[in-house]
């Protein structure tokens, strides 16, 4: 317990909390303070000038990371018929339909994205109170609700990443690991900047992007120059 505490005072010792530092500073000092015995996930937060009580300002979309996310992504797809095999064929770890719906109903949670055919969104309904408040609840703007069910898999493993606003119009996203250089960190932040700005509405005003925060999972948070990613 020692040892961590030591490691844990270090790591925040060494991040100026009141600097907001380049995107590329504030990447190799995440690396530097990196100090957990597993290959912790790089984490970003962005605070966005939206108001997402507007409906066209409740940001939400997805991205798919140029460098991956370093880790292996377990897909429930709901389809049926020759769809299944597709999917299944496409690598998806789940299949099926309706025994999902009631499998999940039961308490069942051993995936990490959800995609679905729009035939099966009737039975995906079902399940949307619990779905919808851990971010996997399928839609079209998401590319999760398709008729393309193996290309949207294929996209989920490669490192596709679903994000979507808060109530505070706060955006969580994990951009990979904590053992990814800085280049491909920033590869996949530059992806993920680029497509929130492509989304930006037209009715927000100000500053869109407010503040951005990285961290891994046992470190401290960083602030990063908005500038700097522009």
């Amino acid at each position: 317990m020692g040892k961590k505490g030591k490691n844990i005072l270090k790591a925040y010792e060494s991040v100026d909390g009141t600097k907001e530092y380049t995107l590329t500073e504030g990447l190799a000092l995440l690396k530097k303070v990196s100090y957990a015995k597993f290959d912790e996930t790089v984490d970003i937060v962005i605070r966005l000038g939206v108001d997402p009580r507007h409906a066209d300002q409740n940001i939400r979309g997805a991205v798919t990371m140029p460098a991956g996310l370093g880790k292996t992504v377990r897909v429930m797809a709901f389809c049926q018929g020759e769809n299944e095999k597709l999917a299944k064929d496409a690598g998806a770890d789940f299949a099926g339909g309706q025994e999902f719906v009631k499998k999940i109903k039961d308490g069942w949670m051993e995936f990490d994205v959800v995609v679905a055919t729009p035939d099966m969104m009737r039975f995906v309904g079902q399940i949307g109170r619990v779905l919808g408040p851990r971010g996997m609840m399928p839609n079209p703007k998401t590319g999760t609700v398709t008729k393309d069910i193996a290309a949207a898999i294929k996209e989920m493993k490669a490192g596709k990443v679903q994000f979507r606003v808060d109530k505070k119009g706060n955006l969580h996203a994990a951009v990979g690991k904590a053992s990814f250089s800085v280049e491909n960190l920033k590869l996949n932040i530059d992806a993920l900047i680029d497509s929130l700005n492509k989304l930006k509405p037209s009715s927000a005003k100000g500053t869109y992007m407010k503040k951005i925060v990285v961290s891994s999972t046992m470190g401290p948070a960083i602030n990063i120059e908005t500038a700097s990613l522009k």
